[in-house]
């Protein structure tokens, strides 16, 4: 029962959280059986000259080894980059893994400068600020001890891992990154004169939405094939960049139509 249980919660995970917070533990599982973490820090030398360009990703997949750091760290990851996916992001998967890519390529060009060697902390931070600012009403408690709105979390964790005698420079670097998501993102737009500067790539938005396409196109595909066997105008479909469906070959549809079809 407790491994079906289990089961349920993992498949019940959103995609990028399950897809994330796999990646992370079976980073640290392999690293106890079969590589060893100088395979996988962040080195820019060993990435531009060697081409080992597989580390610009792990370095954000491993907590260090088992014990009371990595299932902090993981539960925080688990539970914030969750909150994130279901909550201000529910719906908008491409917009989340824009977030990542954005908040991953600002980490790397800081670890260009720093002697940094795994991001993977930064990033949960980041996650943890950026869920903050977006609910600052909510009172947390950590451990029992302290009683404060969510938009002090990200500064309690630095505390916290300040006095478990660990440099806060990742911490700082988290809660930076996360800053400029957040400023970008939810301020700026929303300023006299800004605008939105945070576009999400369309291709995101295709292979995030790939599975929900295919599962679309063969019922357009029958719609269209009534719709000119008829040849009614009263039923010609059309997508939602405005080309009209029923004059363009079938094999075109999976690349103009997406989800805002609709039939007039």
């Amino acid at each position: 029962m407790a491994y079906q249980g289990l089961a349920q919660e993992y498949l019940g995970m959103p995609a990028v959280t399950r897809a994330y917070t796999t990646a992370c533990v079976l980073t640290t599982a392999a690293v106890l059986e079969f590589i060893t973490p100088f395979q996988l820090y962040f080195n820019p030398d060993l990435i531009f000259r060697k081409l080992q360009i597989w580390r610009l990703i792990t370095n954000f997949l491993f907590f260090g080894p088992l014990g009371f750091s990595f299932f902090f760290n993981m539960i925080f990851l688990y539970r914030y980059c969750r909150m994130l996916e279901e909550g201000s992001f529910r719906g908008r998967t491409a917009d989340f893994v824009f977030m990542f890519l954005f908040g991953g390529f600002l980490m790397t060009l800081f670890g260009l400068f720093a002697s940094l060697f795994f991001l993977g902390q930064a990033f949960t931070i980041m996650l943890v600020y950026v869920w903050s600012r977006r609910n600052p009403y909510i009172r947390m408690n950590f451990f029992g001890l302290l009683n404060f709105q969510a938009p002090f979390l990200p500064w309690v964790l630095m505390g916290f891992s300040l006095l478990l005698g660990n440099s806060i420079i990742i911490d700082l670097l988290g809660i930076a990154v996360g800053h400029i998501y957040y400023f970008l993102e939810d301020v700026f737009p929303n300023q006299p004169g800004g605008k939105k500067l945070l576009l999400t790539p369309s291709f995101l938005w295709y292979l995030t939405h790939l599975k929900r396409i295919q599962t679309i196109t063969p019922s357009l595909r029958i719609i269209l094939q009534t719709n000119l066997e008829t040849k009614t105008s009263s039923s010609s479909v059309h997508c939602n960049r405005g080309l009209l469906c029923g004059r363009i070959p079938l094999c075109w549809l999976d690349f103009c139509c997406a989800p805002g079809i609709s039939l007039e």
